[in-house]
């Protein structure tokens, strides 16, 4: 039977590991079969934005397509797709209160709106609850 994970973050896209740790965990537990929720909160919520572009390196002298740089957004979208591949659920929840103080309610498809609410509720039903802070 499957568990389910509860994971709160907090840093935006790119300014520390917390981010590749986050989306790596959430990844592991959606391969292993459990079902996972993620509360998206503070500078997180802009992990989903939908104007993610890759870029070039102009110090490297590398094109876009050479770069290769990684986008959460693209991450992220990649982990629903496996969610579904694996027949698991995978909620994502970006506060809504974050989003409208940031400007950042364009996101890919798959994560929702919510409040601190949803992360209390998830965090009652949930197997394990894992909190990633900002610094």
């Amino acid at each position: 039977m499957a568990k389910t994970l509860t994971i709160a973050i907090m840093d935006p896209p790119y300014e520390t590991a917390n981010t590749t740790t986050a989306l790596r965990i959430v990844n592991a537990a959606l391969t292993q079969g459990n079902n996972v929720t993620v509360f998206a909160y503070e500078g997180a919520v802009n992990l989903t934005m939908k104007g993610q572009q890759p870029h070039a390196n102009p110090v490297k002298g590398t094109s876009v397509e050479q770069e290769q740089h990684p986008t959460t957004k693209d991450w992220i979208a990649s982990l629903f797709e496996l969610a579904r591949k694996n027949s698991v659920k995978l909620e994502w929840i970006n506060c809504g209160l974050c989003v409208d103080e940031r400007g950042a309610g364009d996101w890919i498809e798959g994560p929702r709106r919510g409040s601190p609410k949803d992360f209390y509720e998830a965090a009652q039903k949930s197997d394990g609850i894992l909190v990633i802070p900002a610094k």
